[in-house]
C-alpha cells in the first residue's frame, strides 16, 4: 500500500462518520501547509480544525506478514504546537464498513507521536489475544519544531524484534518477548510462601541506651514570674488575676530517642519465585492473520497536521 494523496484521494479514502452525530468530527482537507518546497509535491491530508476529533481510513487487499518483514513507513509534520492530541496511524484487519472505524475499532499496531502537556511520547502498541499492548518503557518524542516534517518508520522482523526509526535515526531495536507485555512471566512469586513470625522489617530500631536527660525541659510556654497584678485590677470585676504566659527560655523542644542500626534486621522480604504454570511461549508475537485497512484516528486540540 502506497499513498501520496495526489488527485482523487477523496475516493481512496474514506472520512470516519464515527463522531459526527455528536458534532464533533473534524474535517480533512488537502494541502501542503504553510511550509513547503513543491505545493504539489508535499500535498497531504491535513487536519483543518482545533478541537475536534479526526478518523479517515483506507482499505486494501488483506495479507498476513507470516514470515515476512512488516515495513510501515509514514511522514508527518505539525503546523504549530498540537498541545494535547495524536499524529499517529493505525493498521489493522479489514473493516466491512470504513465510515465506523473511530477509537473503538479493533487494530492491530498503533505508531506515531502523542502528546498531551508534558506528556510525550512515540506510541507503538501491540495488539495481542484481544489486548492492546503498550511498550513498557516510552520512545522518544521526536514531533518539535513547527513546521518540520518527520519520518516515521516501523519494521517488524519474523525473529520477533521491532526496530523504529524517525528521520532515519534508529531510536530503538529490541524484543517484542522483552519490551511488551505480551506474554505472562515465567516465574511468579509462590503463593504458598509465607513471611516468618519472626522476620524483622525494620532496619532501624530505639536505642534502649538512650534515655532523656533528667533536665531535659520540654514546656515550651511557662508563667511570667515578674509579671505583676496591675494596681487597679478588680477581682470582683475583672476575675480573678492570673500571671501570663512567656516562651521558656529553657526549653530543649521535644525529645526523641536515638535510632540505632537493629542487629535483628533481616532485610525486605519476598517470597520465593517458582515458575508460573500459566506462561506460554509465542514465537509469532509478530504475526497477524490479517492487515487490511490503514487509518488515523486522532484528538487534537490544535489542528493543523
Amino acid at each position: 500500500f502506497s499513498e501520496t494523496f495526489g488527485d482523487g484521494w477523496e475516493g481512496r479514502w474514506t472520512a470516519s462518520k464515527w463522531k459526527e452525530s455528536e458534532g464533533t468530527a473534524g474535517k480533512w482537507v488537502a494541502s501542503a501547509g504553510k511550509w513547503f518546497k513543491d505545493e504539489a509535491e508535499d500535498k497531504g491530508i491535513q487536519t483543518s480544525e482545533d478541537s475536534r476529533f479526526f478518523g479517515i481510513s483506507a482499505g486494501f487487499d488483506s495479507f498476513s506478514n507470516e514470515g515476512k518483514e512488516l515495513i510501515i513507513q509514514y511522514q508527518a509534520k505539525y503546523e504549530k504546537d498540537v498541545e494535547c492530541g495524536g499524529g499517529y496511524l493505525k493498521i489493522g484487519p479489514k473493516l466491512s464498513d470504513l465510515t465506523t472505524f473511530g477509537d473503538p475499532t479493533p487494530y492491530n499496531i498503533m505508531f506515531g507521536p502523542d502528546k498531551c502537556g508534558y506528556t510525550k511520547r512515540t506510541h507503538l502498541i501491540f495488539s495481542y489475544k484481544g489486548k492492546n499492548v503498550l511498550k513498557k518503557s516510552d520512545l522518544s518524542y521526536k514531533q518539535e519544531g513547527e513546521g518540520t516534517s518527520h519520518l516515521y518508520r516501523l519494521i517488524v522482523k519474523p525473529d520477533n524484534t521491532v526496530r523504529v526509526e524517525i528521520d532515519e535515526e534508529k531510536i530503538y531495536e529490541g524484543s517484542l518477548k522483552e519490551d511488551w507485555e505480551m506474554l505472562k512471566p515465567k516465574e511468579i512469586s509462590d503463593p504458598d510462601d509465607k513471611k516468618p513470625d519472626d522476620w524483622v522489617d525494620d532496619s532501624m530500631m530505639d536505642d534502649p541506651e538512650d534515655k532523656k536527660p533528667d533536665d531535659w525541659v520540654e514546656e515550651k510556654r511557662m508563667v511570667d514570674s515578674e509579671a505583676k497584678k496591675p494596681d487597679d485590677w478588680d477581682d470582683e470585676e475583672d476575675g480573678e488575676w492570673e500571671a501570663p504566659m512567656k516562651d521558656n527560655p529553657a526549653y530543649n523542644g521535644e525529645w526523641t530517642v536515638r535510632r540505632v542500626s537493629n542487629p535483628a534486621y533481616k532485610g525486605f522480604w519476598m517470597a520465593k519465585k517458582i515458575a508460573n504454570p500459566e506462561y506460554e511461549d509465542d514465537d509469532a508475537l509478530y504475526k497477524y492473520a490479517d492487515f487490511g485497512f490503514i487509518g488515523f484516528d486522532l484528538w487534537q486540540v490544535k489542528g493543523g497536521t
